[in-house]
């Protein structure tokens, strides 16, 4: 296992984009500053899709201006389209995410495009990129189990993150969007993957609908995965899915790899509050089981 793992922090992003409660402006930009000040080294700040699908991201060229970037951070934002690409370069942003699933179901129903045509869409932001220095990270979703064709052939996660992979990507997130991988078939889809794409282009994205994120997690740690994708207060969810619940909590995951002895380079202190923060916000209690701990003792 690598002795320093790296969380990509997707709380303002993929936490926030699901919540129905319109979210104040302001309230994002301190939520990307307060994480800002835990030493995370990545934070998805926000996506740069049509306000039409994601009205609670309408914000982002605000709130990307408005936060407080620091030195050795990277604050990418997920854009779907040439058109968003446009936008969030517009207002200085220098990382982007693109999203696609690896199953044909569900990309029709979540961007009504085939899993070619999703990749089609993506060809010329990512050429565009190339040439602009901006950095890419690629998203395959649904890589351990779909909400409308069940089982996801593992052929079909590998072809997505090696054309990913291949356009550019400089890394892949392989997402269990629905939350419901085990740690054997997490470990068995890691080193499908891994047979045509390099690990340290890899991260790891768990929802932890079925309580399953952490052991899943593990399991690819131990297959030397290096970056994992979480969110503070475990928020988060997936629209398409019912009864899938949030990302797995950043903080859960930071206090484990500290307890076994990997660095992560984050303030478990600073995080856990900005999670309690972000729950009181919402109105709700935290996601995380640490968090929760801490308060009860």
């Amino acid at each position: 296992m690598s002795d320093f793992v790296r969380i990509v922090e997707v709380g303002p992003r993929d936490g926030l984009q699901n919540e129905k409660a319109t979210i104040a402006t302001a309230d994002k930009i301190a939520l990307v500053d307060r994480l800002s000040a835990t030493g995370l080294q990545s934070i998805e700040a926000t996506s740069f899709v049509s306000p039409k699908w994601v009205p609670q991201l309408a914000d982002a060229a605000e709130v990307f201006t408005g936060i407080t970037r620091r030195p050795g951070v990277h604050y990418p934002v997920l854009v779907p389209n040439e058109k968003g690409y446009d936008r969030a370069r517009e207002v200085g942003v220098e990382e982007i995410a693109v999203f696609t699933a690896a199953s044909e179901a569900f990309n029709r129903k979540n961007i009504n495009a085939s899993i070619d045509e999703s990749l089609q869409r993506f060809a010329p932001v990512l050429e565009r990129a190339r040439g602009d220095g901006v950095r890419v990270r690629g998203y395959v979703s649904t890589v351990l189990g779909c909400p409308y064709q069940g089982e996801v052939p593992l052929a079909d996660v590998v072809r997505v993150a090696r054309e990913l992979h291949a356009m550019g990507c400089y890394e892949i997130s392989l997402g269990d969007t629905i939350g419901v991988g085990t740690p054997a078939k997490a470990r068995a889809m890691l080193r499908a993957v891994t047979a045509e794409v390099p690990m340290p282009a890899l991260a790891v994205h768990f929802h932890d609908t079925y309580g399953q994120a952490l052991a899943n997690i593990l399991a690819c740690l131990e297959e030397g995965v290096a970056v994992v994708d979480s969110a503070v207060s475990g928020t988060g969810g997936c629209p398409y899915a019912r009864g899938a619940t949030g990302n797995v909590a950043s903080e859960d995951v930071a206090y484990m790899l500290h307890g076994m002895g990997i660095a992560t380079g984050i303030d478990l202190d600073a995080l856990s509050d900005t999670g309690r923060w972000l729950a009181a916000l919402l109105g709700r209690e935290t996601g995380s089981k640490v968090t929760r701990a801490r308060m009860a003792s």
